[in-house]
C-alpha cells in the first residue's frame, strides 16, 4: 500500500463479520495493512457508523472490545473530523454527483485527507472523484 487510503465503514464490519469469510479475510487484510504503513486513514463518520452498525450484529462487541478497537484500529486511522466546511463540501458534491449525504462525507473526507484510493462497496468501481478513485476490495 503506497498511497494514502480511505477505508468506508463496511471495510471493519466486514473485519469482524464471521459470516462470509472471503470477505472478513480481505478486509482484515486491509485494516492491517493500513495501520502497519500508516497511509490508511478514517473520518469520524466510519468510526460513527462502525459503533452503529456492530452494536446490532449477531454478536456486537462488548464496551471493553470497542473501547480496544477504538484505542488500537480507529485512532491511529483517525484523520478528518466533522467541520462545517466538510458539510458544505459534501453538500456540494450531493448535488454535483447525486450521492447520498452519507456518501458525499465519505468522499469529501478522502479528498480533505489527500488520500487517492477510497476502498467501499457502496461506490461504483473504479468511479473517480478528483484524486480520489474508487476500489471495491471485493469484486
Amino acid at each position: 500500500m503506497n498511497d494514502r487510503c480511505f477505508l468506508d465503514t463496511n471495510i471493519f464490519i466486514y473485519s469482524i463479520d464471521r459470516r462470509d469469510a472471503v470477505k472478513e479475510l480481505k478486509a482484515t487484510e486491509l485494516v492491517r495493512d493500513s495501520l502497519s504503513s500508516h497511509k490508511g486513514v478514517v473520518s469520524f463518520q466510519v468510526v460513527q457508523e462502525f459503533f452503529n452498525a456492530q452494536k446490532r450484529m449477531v454478536a456486537p462487541m462488548s464496551t471493553e472490545s470497542a473501547q480496544l478497537y477504538l484505542e488500537r484500529v480507529f485512532l491511529p486511522l483517525l484523520r478528518v473530523h466533522s467541520s462545517v466546511a466538510l458539510y458544505h463540501e459534501a453538500l456540494a458534491f450531493r448535488s454535483r454527483y447525486q450521492l447520498s449525504w452519507y456518501d458525499s462525507l465519505i468522499v469529501c473526507a478522502a479528498l480533505r485527507a489527500e488520500c487517492t484510493i477510497l476502498f467501499s462497496e457502496d461506490l461504483k468501481h473504479n468511479q473517480t472523484f478528483g484524486k480520489v478513485r474508487v476500489v471495491n476490495p471485493f469484486l
